[in-house]
């Protein structure tokens, strides 16, 4: 990234960036989008295609999708902060193409395994770069709304292209057609990223020559293994944060991989167990909307802590129903916990970190964020198949409540609101 002064025209704010940031509103869509495609059938593919019957062994594609896109973002917001954030985006777009396509014609599970790595590194550079740019544009003002609508536009997609995908399998068969929509989520990602997409870089530029570091907080220009203590236990609200983000990715990646094989052992249609997974994200999705700008307006702590308890009672709800309208109900209560701790997480690691670092610190949390993944697809698989499916829930909810406890003892409140502040602006 350069270090010359930016341009005079350049502004921070969600009004004077909108166009850009639209874009890149719709263009995370489209990430999630490619994860979406994934979440009803490819469970589905191996029980039934593939004829795998441990779940430990169906939930690799998720463990090893969690550990690349993990690695991956840590890496991207680093080549993010030195080269730029287009290039990393573009780079992103060019590992998703292939993985239609092998989920289409693998002729065993380890192609579709193979298939997530290029989809972990697709998720890591693409979906971390367009959550880095729109916090570029926006300022600091205006964090959490940019997360929210960030992550609201990603797992609003998650959650279409699940059902699409549920409702093309149910009358086209699991494979190849539910995977088409796949194809034409990569080739508009790259076209339009490719065309319209501009570089952040001056943004950034121009929010460190005004940028005022919090009372506690850090200097800039310090190196990526300093970042990365203090992301993972130096900082305390940073770590807090990391933690609460591993956590939230522990029950995704378990939602991911038992809740379409437990619906489905209800004797539900594919259609209908479509339709309930995705309740979660959708809910997920429409709720961000709000809790990230309520964020801006009543601080990110207690949005977290309350978040993680909601989460835990949305999976107990699960584990425990036994009809469909319980298991929506318990679906949207665990959507709604995500909404309120997702973008909020994000925006507070974006309220610690100084500019200069901030692509370095995203990557540092989005790192242990999405080792969740895997550890929650190697733990509920193991648990699923030394108990039960509904043990392996409720275990995950317990540690999902223990989270929230962790971040009301340990994070500070990173933002303060402009009520408490006499109605100043934040710097």
């Amino acid at each position: 990234m350069s270090d010359t002064d930016a341009p005079t025209s350049v502004r921070l704010g969600l009004r004077g960036n909108l166009p850009q940031f639209i874009l890149l509103v719709a263009v995370n869509a489209l990430v999630g989008g490619m994860v979406g495609q994934e979440r009803t059938v490819v469970p589905l593919l191996a029980e039934q295609e593939f004829g795998l019957t441990a779940y430990t062994g169906m939930l690799t594609f998720i463990a090893v999708f969690g550990l690349t896109k993990a690695g991956v973002n840590y890496f991207a917001g680093m080549l993010a902060d030195r080269f730029g954030r287009k290039p990393v985006l573009l780079a992103g777009w060019l590992f998703a193409a292939p993985v239609p396509l092998l989920l289409m014609w693998a002729p065993s599970w380890g192609w579709v395994v193979f298939a997530n790595v290029l989809l972990g590194v697709n998720q890591g550079l693409a979906w971390s770069v367009t959550v880095i740019m729109k916090i570029d544009l926006v300022g600091p003002r205006r964090r959490g709304t940019a997360m929210g609508f960030n992550e609201a536009a990603g797992y609003g997609a998650v959650a279409a292209a699940a059902w699409a995908t549920g409702a093309i399998a149910e009358t086209a068969g699991l494979r190849p057609a539910p995977f088409l929509l796949g194809l034409a989520l990569a080739a508009l990602g790259m076209g339009l990223s490719t065309v319209f997409v501009r570089e952040t870089a001056a943004h950034v530029a121009h929010e460190v020559t005004a940028h005022v570091a919090p009372l506690d907080g850090h200097a800039g220009d310090l190196t990526s293994r300093q970042v990365f203590a203090l992301g993972t236990w130096r900082d305390p609200s940073l770590s807090a944060a990391s933690r609460a983000g591993l956590v939230n990715n522990l029950n995704e990646g378990m939602a991911w991989g038992l809740f379409p094989l437990f619906f489905a052992a209800g004797g539900l249609e594919l259609a209908t167990v479509g339709v309930l997974v995705a309740v979660a994200p959708a809910v997920w999705g429409v709720g961000q909307l709000g809790t990230g700008a309520l964020s801006d307006r009543i601080g990110r702590k207690w949005l977290i802590v309350g978040g993680q308890l909601v989460e835990a009672v949305g999976l107990v709800v699960i584990a425990t129903g036994e009809t469909v309208a319980v298991w929506a109900a318990g679906s949207a209560l665990f959507g709604a916990g995500t909404a309120m701790a997702y973008p909020t997480l994000i925006a507070a690691v974006g309220d610690v970190a100084h500019p200069s670092w901030r692509g370095a610190a995203i990557g540092v949390y989005r790192l242990w964020r999405d080792v969740g993944f895997a550890v929650g697809a190697v733990l509920a698989g193991a648990l699923a198949d030394a108990y039960a499916v509904t043990t392996a829930i409720v275990v995950v909810a317990l540690i999902t409540a223990g989270s929230g406890v962790d971040v009301a003892v340990r994070m500070r409140e990173t933002h303060q609101p402009a009520s408490a502040r006499g109605g100043q602006a934040p710097t």
